[in-house]
């Protein structure tokens, strides 16, 4: 029985030592995902059989078999994360092959992309019933990564684009549905 006691008495001692192990890496775990209120690059991308955009009643782009993506920017994004997207986007196997399985890219296709700003990807609804909108980047530093997020995107696939900070309507055909949410946080 002393023996036995005595084994109960290590044990909780092990499982204390244990439970403050995984507190501390929790907090570390959290600190790091929220360290000073650090954002994430946004994408939604969604697979398409067509896309188009339209500003004032013109057309502005359109595609045909592809993705549409839409480009958020967090206060603090740079070029380090909008070249992690030109490369990763067009990379995604997420079109069906001849036997109905997610294996091809977007070259493997022949597709295109229809590249779109989207600053409501940062909607904090926490508060209210009217979205708030400060973790998105301001509007000038925000086109200038758009611009040359949808260049370098370029490089590896047809891009079209919309027009930044415009009232564009957009007509898709959705192809699956098929939804991707990316996101690149900045490192350290």
């Amino acid at each position: 029985r002393a023996g036995f006691c005595q084994q109960s008495a290590k044990n909780e001692g092990v499982f204390a030592e244990n439970s403050v192990k995984i507190i501390a890496f929790a907090a570390f775990f959290w600190y790091h995902l929220e360290k000073d209120g650090q954002k994430a690059m946004k994408a939604v991308i969604q697979r398409v059989l067509r896309a188009k955009l339209s500003v004032d009643g013109n057309v502005v782009s359109e595609i045909g078999k592809g993705l549409v993506v839409y480009f958020g920017v967090a206060k603090g994004d740079g070029e380090e994360e909008a070249e992690y997207f030109a490369r990763k986007i067009p990379a995604l196997r997420i079109f069906e092959d001849e036997n109905g399985k997610t294996n091809l890219s977007l070259a493997d296709v022949k597709g295109e992309i229809l590249f779109v700003s989207q600053f409501t990807l940062y909607a904090d609804t926490s508060r209210g019933n009217r979205p708030g909108f400060t973790e998105a980047e301001d509007p000038a530093k925000a086109e200038t990564l758009y611009l040359y997020a949808a260049e370098a995107l370029g490089r590896n696939a047809p891009v079209k684009k919309g027009v930044f900070g415009a009232d564009m309507k957009i007509e898709q055909v959705n192809d699956g549905p098929f939804t991707l949410v990316m996101e690149k946080r900045r490192e350290e």
